[in-house]
């Protein structure tokens, strides 16, 4: 999965550096084997299973500039998103560039409402989360999005700075929801196989 999201970044011709942030020496042999750079290991206190996304792109930034570079956008590209495409991480930085804006992601639309959600109590039984639209027509809700967990392109001041990106302050590039597929979970991974598989049948373009 790393050496598919290296590629795609490499495709796009946005980076003038393509690096991976790991702890893990296997990793980073793989990741250089694809054609990313790995000037530095990640250190262990962000390395745990708990530290998030910023604190990681701070490193890096920091890393570099420290080193006589000072990058002015930097994009976070996940290594669990078999379907990121070049063409999005183009748009992402275009918008980035050409716009007022700080962040910019790719989201997608949630398959169902969610104002519609139902939750289970200790006893296993339900309750709606908003029971005032219980009598809502699907159609009339408002949609609502949500992170794709693709990639983040950020300007560095506003990563090293930790501004929030789910603001006004950024913009998302729309994906279809056939495109979007996290890895968190050994279900996660089959659902995956079977949406590449089924790309690959139909365009032969992933």
């Amino acid at each position: 999965m790393i050496a598919w999201s290296i590629e795609a970044a490499l495709r796009s011709k946005c980076f003038d550096k393509v690096v991976v942030s790991t702890d893990d020496p296997k990793i980073a042999q793989i990741s250089a084997q694809y054609g990313a750079e790995v000037p530095f290991m990640r250190p262990d206190e962000l390395s745990d299973d708990y530290t998030g996304t910023t604190p990681v792109i701070q490193h890096a930034i920091k890393w570099h500039q420290q080193n006589g570079l000072s990058p002015d956008n930097v994009c976070c590209v996940y290594a669990t998103a078999p379907f990121i495409s070049p063409m999005d991480l183009s748009k992402g930085l275009e918008i980035l560039e050409r716009q007022k804006v700080e962040y910019v992601f790719s989201a997608t639309t949630y398959p169902f409402p969610i104002q519609r959600a139902i939750r289970l109590d200790s006893n296993g039984r339900v309750e709606m989360l908003n029971p005032d639209h219980f009598t809502t027509r699907s159609q009339d809700l408002e949609e609502l999005y949500h992170d794709a967990g693709q990639f983040y392109w950020g300007r560095a001041d506003a990563w090293l700075n930790e501004r929030i990106i789910f603001s006004k302050t950024s913009k998302v590039i729309l994906l279809p929801s056939h495109r979007v597929q996290d890895i968190d979970t050994q279900e996660d991974w089959y659902r995956a196989e079977w949406m590449f598989k089924s790309m690959q049948a139909e365009t032969n373009s992933y």
